[in-house]
C-alpha cells in the first residue's frame, strides 16, 4: 500500500500452489539458491540473497512494513548495484511515508539493467511521484516524461505527470492529458458516449464557437 505522500506500487498476491508472488515479481516461497555467485550463501545467515529478499517482500505483504524495511535496507547494503533489491527497499520506504529515503533506491533501481519492465515502470511511477510530493516537481515532471517516453500507453505515468504539471502550472496540458485518459480507458456507459467529443474538446479546453 502506498505510504501517505509518496506511491508505490500497488500489494497483489497470486500465484499457484509453488509460488506466491505479490507485484514484483519476487517469489515468496520455495526459492531456492543457485549456483549465481551473485545468489551466495550470507555468511551470517546462511541464506541466499534470493531468500533474504523473498522473506523481506513477504513480511511487507502481510503488513509488517518496518520489519521488512530494516531487512531490506540490510540487504541493499550488502548488494548496492541490484536493482531489484533497491526497487524493493525504495517501495516499502514508500509505503511507510519515508519518501526522502526513498529516492536514492529508486534511482539505483532505475540505473541497473536487470530492473523486469513491470518493475521498472513501477519504479518510474515511485520516483516521479516522491519527487512531486517533496516539492521537486520539475524532476517530477522529467522523471515522468521519461517514462512515458518508454511507456507512453502506461496510464499510471500519465495521471502523475498530470499532476506534476498541474504543480508546475501547466494546467492545460494537465487538463488535456487527465480528459484523453478518461475518454480512453473509462468504462463508464456515459462517458463512453460522449469519447469522441471530450478527446476533441481536451486538445483545447479555451477554443469557443462564434455565435450568430
Amino acid at each position: 500500500m502506498p505510504g501517505p505522500a509518496g506511491v508505490a506500487a500497488p500489494e497483489l498476491s497470486g500465484g499457484n500452489a509453488r509460488a506466491r508472488c505479490d507485484n514484483s515479481g519476487v517469489n515468496t516461497e520455495n526459492t531456492e539458491n543457485t549456483e549465481n555467485p551473485e545468489n551466495a550463501e550470507d555468511p551470517e545467515t546462511g541464506r541466499s540473497k534470493d531468500e533474504l529478499l523473498a522473506e523481506a517482500v513477504a513480511l511487507r505483504s502481510r503488513g509488517a512494513a518496518e520489519q521488512a524495511r530494516e531487512r531490506l535496507v540490510a540487504l541493499a547494503d550488502r548488494h548496492p548495484g541490484d536493482a531489484v533489491i533497491a526497487y524493493q527497499t525504495a517501495w516499502t520506504h514508500d509505503a511507510l511515508g519515508l519518501e526522502a529515503e526513498a529516492v536514492a533506491y529508486y534511482e539505483t533501481a532505475l540505473a541497473g539493467t536487470d530492473l523486469p519492465e513491470q518493475d521498472r515502470r513501477g519504479a518510474l511511477v515511485g520516483l516521479g511521484s516522491t519527487f512531486r510530493i517533496l516539492g521537486r516537481y520539475e524532476k517530477a515532471v522529467v522523471t515522468l516524461r521519461g517514462g512515458l517516453a518508454e511507456f507512453p500507453d502506461d496510464g499510471a505515468l500519465r495521471t502523475f505527470l498530470a499532476m506534476a504539471l498541474f504543480n508546475t502550472g501547466e494546467h492545460d496540458e494537465a487538463m488535456r492529458i487527465l480528459l484523453e485518459l478518461l475518454a480512453t480507458t473509462s468504462d463508464d456507459p456515459s462517458v463512453r458516449s460522449y469519447r469522441a467529443a471530450i478527446g476533441h474538446y481536451a486538445k483545447d479546453l479555451r477554443e469557443v464557437v462564434q455565435g450568430p
